[in-house]
Parts: structure tokens; C-alpha cells; sequence
């Protein structure tokens, strides 16, 4: 992971993002020329409700990429979540730049994860997006196949952050290219065994710093470094357009 950015800004203020399912994306989106349709600079959980007078305290940020807060409830899962149990093979022939199946990835998102262990679905049965802004998961989240679906899925169902102890290379990669979902590393290990799916927390950039409101406990994550503006851009293409690297559809 790259080196956080000397210029972070510390996160400050009363105003708060707060995460929720996303609405669905425009076809200038989905074809990633664009970056203001990905990106939502107030997001509003449905289920997670109103933030207590410490919640909004612990939450609290600016606006910038460097400082955004997400909160809302999160969905845990374990060690070694694969990619097909992210998003099945079977579902792979759904094309993410078409919109309705684009939404339609999402509702299959985790649809691999086995019901004994995870008895609690992501999706909601007849739902296509998700109650959960934040997933938390252990070690080498994302391992398996190379597939881009998987954080496509993940995004695309309204999910916003990934905080896990380590991830699979090529996910970790797949997400930041995407721009769907923020890949988080936890500094230290065991953060999902204390969590509980339904938990509210907050995920705050700008400090690093993840916070379970439900248990009281904090734990620190590692900068997002460089990948943060990739990410918030919208992904890799939307970032080499609005920083100059490449040509824009307007000035081709």
C-alpha cells in the first residue's frame, strides 16, 4: 500500500457523510469517463438512523476525500473470503456497465458465503442493494480468481468500505481501479471477532481510525496513502482524466 499523503487534511467540523446503498449509476459512469456521477458527497444509511451527540462527535469530518466519514451498520465475515463466495461465477456474465445489471451484481453480492456460517444475507431476499455501509472482515480478504466483479458486486449493492486485517493483491488492486469500494487494512489483527453483524460504526479516513459504537471500541486502520484519490475519483480511468494523465472524452 502506498505512503499517506503529506497534505491528509485532519478531519474536523460538525458535518458528517453517511453512508447508504447507492442510487442507480448513469451510463456516463458506467463507462467510468465521468467522476461526479460515482461519487456521492452525502450518503444517508435508510437503517442505520440518527447519530447520538457522541456518534456525530466521533464522526464528525469534512468533505474532502482525505476526510471522509462514512457510518452506518456494518456485515461481518472471517478469514479467506474468496472471490466466488463474494460474487459467484454464475453471476459473471452480468455486464457492469449496463445499468440494470449493474444493480442486479449487487443483489448477488456474498450470495457464496455458506447460510450456516453467515445466516444473515447482505442482500435482503427481493432487495438489490444493501443495509450494510461498512464490511469487516480478517486475513487475505479477497483471495481466489481475479475477477473485477467482486468489488463491482460490492459497490454496486451501496456497501462503501472494506476494513479488513489483509487483503488478496489482486482485489485490493481490482478495487482501486473500480473506484467502488475503499480497501481498508486494519493495523492490528482480531477487529472482526469483536464485531457483530448490525454493529454501527464509523469509518473515518482523515484519522485512520475505525470506531464500533455499539461495543465502545476503536481500532486504528493504515492510511489509504494514494490509492485514496484514485478511489474517490471514481477509479483509475476517471483519475488519469481530471488529473491530465490522459485525454478527456470531451477533449478527444
Amino acid at each position: 500500500m502506498a505512503a499517506a499523503p503529506t497534505a491528509a487534511a485532519t478531519v474536523a467540523g460538525a458535518s458528517t457523510a453517511v453512508l447508504a446503498p447507492r442510487p442507480a449509476p448513469t451510463s456516463a459512469f458506467l463507462r467510468r469517463t465521468q467522476t461526479t456521477s460515482h461519487r456521492l458527497p452525502a450518503l444517508k444509511c435508510r437503517r442505520a438512523g440518527p447519530l447520538t451527540p457522541a456518534e456525530a462527535a466521533a464522526a464528525a469530518g469534512g468533505g474532502s476525500p482525505s476526510s471522509a466519514v462514512f457510518h452506518g451498520e456494518v456485515f461481518v465475515v472471517g478469514d479467506n473470503i474468496d472471490t466466488d463466495q463474494i460474487i459467484p461465477a454464475e453471476h459473471l456474465t452480468l455486464v457492469p456497465s449496463k445499468p440494470d445489471e449493474y444493480r442486479k451484481l449487487g443483489s448477488f453480492a456474498f450470495a457464496g458465503l455458506p447460510s450456516a456460517a453467515y445466516p444473515t444475507p447482505f442482500v435482503a431476499p427481493g432487495e438489490e442493494s444493501t443495509r450494510y455501509a461498512v464490511i469487516v472482515g480478517g486475513a487475505n480478504f479477497g483471495c481466489g480468481s481475479s475477477r473485477e466483479h467482486a468489488p463491482v458486486a460490492l459497490g454496486a449493492a451501496g456497501s462503501r468500505a472494506v476494513v479488513a486485517e489483509s487483503y488478496a493483491r489482486i482485489f485490493f488492486r481490482n478495487s482501486v481501479a473500480t473506484g467502488e469500494v475503499y480497501p481498508l487494512e486494519l493495523n492490528d489483527a482480531g477487529a472482526w471477532k469483536e464485531c457483530k453483524t448490525g454493529d454501527v460504526v464509523t469509518v473515518d479516513l482523515g484519522n485512520s481510525v475505525f470506531i464500533n459504537h455499539t461495543s465502545g471500541k476503536e481500532y486504528k486502520l493504515k492510511p489509504i496513502g494514494d490509492a485514496g484519490p484514485v478511489i474517490e475519483a471514481g477509479g483509475i480511468f476517471a483519475y488519469a482524466r481530471k488529473t491530465g494523465m490522459i485525454a478527456s472524452k470531451a477533449a478527444a
